[in-house]
């Protein structure tokens, strides 16, 4: 179990490592937290080497890696550059990486897995992962979870009608809008990404 400060530590080195690609050093840390004393961050992050959240994969403070993580694949892929999808181009590989988890990582996302066909005019199939921002209002056009009647979950089109009522559109064409009360809608997130696996 980790104390308060422990987790605030754990919390500063996971975002760090997330943006810079590597650990922070003891005084980064220390600045962080605010703490003066290299020996105080020495001892905490050494606490949370003995309780398995961190470990060193290196030496030097910069080797520091979250223990779970090290076990993960790595979620960026090379970039090799871009690709027609009409008239043929030539594929020149570059040196950039795609970060997967800088494109659609954040405290405030949420993965689905997409179980039906009602949205399949516009490509998101039975199947297909969609990646959500939380949050409680939408805009007129976008995808969005709505949860109805705080039961059922659908994701579809949001729009507002001139009497409040709401809309959610289908985007099937065998399918009709369906049409609620707005008391009966709650958002919980609008469509940011995608992702569809090919075995």
């Amino acid at each position: 179990m980790l104390t308060q400060l422990e987790q605030r530590i754990l919390e500063f080195i996971r975002g760090y490592i997330a943006q810079h690609g590597q650990g922070p050093t003891l005084t980064e840390i220390g600045a962080a937290m605010e703490i003066k004393s290299k020996g105080t961050v020495h001892r905490y992050v050494q606490a949370l080497t003995s309780k398995g959240a961190l470990e060193h994969v290196e030496r030097g403070w910069r080797g520091i890696r979250l223990a779970n993580e090290s076990q993960l694949h790595s979620t960026t892929l090379p970039l090799a550059g871009r690709i027609a999808a009409g008239h043929p181009i030539e594929a020149i590989p570059g040196q950039d990486q795609l970060d997967l988890g800088e494109l659609f990582v954040s405290d405030n996302r949420f993965a689905l897995q997409v179980k039906g066909d009602s949205m399949i005019d516009i490509g998101i199939l039975d199947g297909d992962w969609v990646i959500i921002e939380q949050c409680h209002t939408a805009h007129d056009g976008d995808i969005v979870v709505a949860l109805i009647d705080e039961q059922d979950a659908t994701l579809k089109r949001f729009k507002c009608l001139p009497d409040g009522q709401i809309l959610l559109i289908p985007e099937n064409t065998d399918l009709s809008p369906m049409q609620y009360a707005p008391e009966r809608v709650r958002i919980q997130g609008v469509l940011m990404g995608q992702l569809r696996h090919y075995a």
